[in-house]
């Protein structure tokens, strides 16, 4: 398992650093963000994409997680911060939650493709959103080189072997169990592979539940791997992007601003 795992301050640090770069400004070019404007964040993890919105001094900021533990950190994370007040972190299943407030904004970043029922999701979500807010997602489409997170894996040699994880799920659990992952991660690995998401995939469900896509980037290099690898982004050739399918081969991560479709 590379060291960022591991590393919950490196971990927050790059989520802040990309959200920074890469996310607000992406979300900006459609929806002006000032400080009046509300931010939902679902699956937030310890909050680092949320940091950047607090630094500009929101008045409103919200993270949901299922994981109580990454929602205690959070709040240490945050413990510090002068625009502390202003930020609420929760620790729940998203489908628990009925008294909350709609948004401006929403953001799901490397989380769709862990949720089982998708299209459920989709759906359920549009309650936390104002009539003219925004939802963005940003995820790695499943048959990318390392779209079953296998960089996660303990054994040095798996984590950077791209490919691997589409293969039937028989075998791939053969090849994890082979090279000492314990059975947690395995589990975990597997369930991945059961979530995982296309590009084809994730734009039915969105007409299906009746959004409609502002904008849209699919990145051959994932802004992610700026501050993970020194890589520079690198949006995917037009002609690639064009054709369904092996397009999900040769993107890292699909970014999306979505709204409620206009009747």
């Amino acid at each position: 398992m590379q060291k960022r795992h591991k590393d919950k301050v490196q971990y927050f640090n790059e989520q802040s650093y990309t959200s920074e770069e890469y996310v607000i400004p992406f979300i900006n070019n459609l929806l002006p963000i000032t400080k009046d404007i509300s931010v939902l964040e679902i699956g937030c993890g310890e909050g680092g994409n949320l940091k950047p919105f607090l630094d500009m001094g929101y008045m409103n900021v919200v993270g949901i997680d299922l994981s109580k533990g990454k929602i205690e950190q959070a709040n240490i994370m945050f413990s510090n911060h002068q625009n502390k007040e202003n930020i609420k972190f929760i620790a729940a299943d998203i489908y628990n939650i009925d008294e909350l407030a709609q948004f401006d904004i929403i953001i799901t970043r490397d989380v769709i493709e862990h949720i089982h029922d998708q299209k459920k999701f989709m759906g359920f979500v549009k309650k936390f959103l104002k009539p003219e807010g925004k939802i963005f997602f940003g995820f790695p489409p499943w048959f990318n080189p390392f779209g079953g997170h296998q960089q996660i894996c303990e054994s040095k040699i798996l984590s950077k072997m791209p490919f691997f994880h589409i293969l039937p799920a028989k075998i791939y659990r053969l090849i994890l169990k082979m090279f000492g992952e314990n059975e947690a991660k395995i589990r975990s690995l597997l369930e991945i592979k059961e979530t995982g998401i296309t590009i084809e995939r994730f734009e039915k469900i969105l007409k299906n539940t009746g959004y409609q896509i502002e904008k849209k980037i699919l990145y051959l290099i994932n802004p992610n791997y700026e501050v993970k690898f020194n890589l520079k982004p690198r949006r995917q050739i037009n002609i690639i992007s064009s054709i369904p399918y092996l397009r999900n081969f040769l993107t890292t991560a699909g970014y999306y601003l979505i709204s409620n479709k206009k009747k």
